[in-house]
């Protein structure tokens, strides 16, 4: 054969390089994309695949079969493939069953996610913040959050179980998918209930379960719907806590209260099915009736006290004691305590009864009446001093008041307080008891008799007046003058310093001690505004002039000093 019929037949090497060249191109043109083949052999846990392009590819058989997807391919099935590579090291082609898949789930998911459509997917791991589902391929992350209406503490019978998803977002750049679970369980619920609350009414006695137990409440199943039992109607009589009386996953005969039909809320009563209490609460409880109860409840405002199953009374603070006024209501009862209340007032419109606890008791105001009458002497122990007197604590915990005008005779009160102090014993008389406004009052100074009272009588007319002349003997000597005490009496006075003498130069106090005598003329004797004033310097005054006119005569041929001389020396010898 020559060689140009050779050449004619054959193909040269230029030639092939080029058919070459175009069958790998054309191969190449097929990477990262999804391709079909055909499966030509399993080997242990590896499928062979056939691309058809001169090549082949293997396939892990857990990429057909994992998440519970597909079962395992057999020889001569067709199958679609991810091709990665056209030829590796090995001359295989590498291919990916998953990411094929996922591929073909990202187009799906992004048509479901336009069309705000459900999606199915299976949980397959948890990781930090929630879990991973597989939505036929593509991977998702779903929070924590977005698994169930209420949080669950265990995510386990949900693992690898196929269930709908929302898709929330999605970023196929970044590769991210978030779902949510929750979203698909409140749609259906909401559905249901709308579908279960259409069939209810209010007024309906029903059965239900208890699902939930909370502070204020409980919430019982009332078969795909719940409703909230409030912890005020599970009983007419009072419940602290919903645990007492119920658990969870008992079965409640309830009565529907009313329905929200626009939020799906359901209102629930079980004291409703029982006889209400509070009907004929008035002939059942008469004002001012006594009765026998256990405080169940104490607060800062007073305490209540149960007297039959269902009905309860609140005994105000103030109604508490007679004289423990501003002391928390702890203080005088306990919980759980038997007491003897009165009835003070009811309300069946409100449902409210008011009680006593001091009503029970003797009134201690009156009790002190009885027994120290109004001029009868007690002693006490000095609670308390304010600016307008002293308080002393009784008998019987009650306080009398001493004003400040009623402790002393002669002295200001504001300067007769200061002698007490708080803790002292004092002796004071009964001066008047209001058992109504409860108040005491007591007198120290009416222990001893009342000086004007007891004032001398002088005089022509047998009284202590003005003009009369009387004896002081000096208490204390001071810049200003002397206090004195009218001798014979209970009297005290205060001779200013311009009143000590005639002569201004002797109008000193350091002239005079305590404890000597001088004699005085009466300058002022109220009796009814008790006020007295004693005068050294009206007294030589008055004493002038007599002398004057008893020696004066102009007949006489005396001399003033002469005159004067003839006064005091009478003075003396009086």
């Amino acid at each position: 054969m020559s060689s140009a019929s050779n050449a004619g037949m054959n193909p040269s090497r230029d030639d092939f390089a080029a058919l070459l060249a175009e069958s790998y191109g054309e191969s190449e043109a097929f990477e990262g994309s999804v391709v079909k083949g055909r499966v030509v052999a399993i080997e242990k846990d590896v499928a062979v695949i056939d691309i058809g392009l001169k090549t082949e590819g293997r396939v892990a058989l857990k990429e057909f079969t994992g998440h519970g997807r597909d079962p395992a391919p057999a020889v001569g099935d067709e199958v679609e493939v991810y091709l990665e590579r056209v030829e590796n090291a090995l001359g295989e082609a590498v291919i990916s069953r998953d990411k094929a898949r996922r591929e073909e789930s990202w187009v799906k998911l992004e048509k479901a996610f336009e069309a705000n459509e459900k999606v199915d997917g299976v949980i397959f791991n948890q990781v930090k913040g929630g879990f991973t589902v597989d939505l036929d391929g593509a991977v998702a992350f779903l929070p924590r959050s977005q698994v169930d209406i209420r949080p669950i503490r265990d995510v386990t019978p949900l693992l690898g179980v196929p269930q709908p998803f929302q898709i929330l977002k999605m970023d196929r750049r970044r590769g991210n998918i978030v779902v949510s679970r929750r979203t698909v369980l409140e749609e259906s619920r909401a559905e249901q209930r709308h579908e279960i609350v259409a069939n209810l009414e209010e007024g309906v006695t029903i059965e239900g379960v208890v699902k939930n137990i909370t502070d204020y409440g409980a919430f019982v199943d009332l078969g795909g719907i719940d409703g909230l039992l409030h912890v005020t109607d599970i009983a007419w009589r009072r419940v602290n806590h919903p645990s007492e009386v119920l658990n969870i996953g008992q079965t409640v005969k309830v009565k529907i209260i009313k329905i929200n039909h626009e939020t799906h809320r359901i209102s629930l009563g079980m004291k409703q099915l029982l006889d209400d209490p509070w009907q004929g609460i008035e002939a059942k409880y008469p004002i001012n009736s006594r009765f026998h109860g256990r405080v169940t409840n104490i607060t800062d405002y007073g305490a209540f006290v149960e007297l039959e199953p269902g009905i309860e009374g609140l005994i105000h603070v103030s109604e508490m004691s007679w004289t423990k006024k501003n002391v928390h209501p702890g203080k005088i009862v306990s919980t759980s305590q038997e007491v003897d209340v009165q009835v003070l007032e009811v309300d069946s419109v409100k449902r409210r009864i008011s009680l006593g606890l001091k009503q029970t008791l003797q009134n201690p105001w009156e009790a002190f009446a009885e027994k120290h009458p109004v001029g009868s002497d007690v002693e006490g122990e000095v609670k308390n001093k304010t600016e307008f007197g002293l308080f002393i604590g009784l008998d019987g915990d009650v306080d009398g008041m001493v004003h400040l005008s009623d402790l002393d005779w002669n002295r200001p009160g504001e300067q007769a307080i200061e002698d007490y102090k708080k803790g002292d014993v004092v002796h004071a008389r009964v001066l008047d008891v209001d058992v109504e406004k409860e108040r005491i009052s007591l007198g120290v100074k009416q222990l001893g008799g009342d000086p004007f009272a007891s004032a001398p009588t002088t005089g022509e007319d047998g009284e202590l007046k003005k003009g009369a002349i009387v004896t002081c003997e000096i208490l204390e000597v001071k810049d200003g003058g002397l206090e004195v005490k009218i001798v014979g009496s209970d009297l005290q006075a205060f001779i200013k310093r311009n009143e000590l003498a005639r002569d201004r130069a002797d109008q000193r106090p350091d002239r005079f001690a305590v404890g000597e005598k001088v004699d005085a003329r009466v300058t002022l004797f109220d009796r009814k505004a008790r006020k007295v004033a004693v005068s050294i310097k009206a007294l030589e005054v008055a004493e002038e002039k007599e002398a004057i006119a008893q020696y004066g005569s102009a007949d006489s041929g005396a001399s003033l000093g002469d005159i004067l001389g003839a006064a005091l020396k009478a003075r003396e010898t009086k």
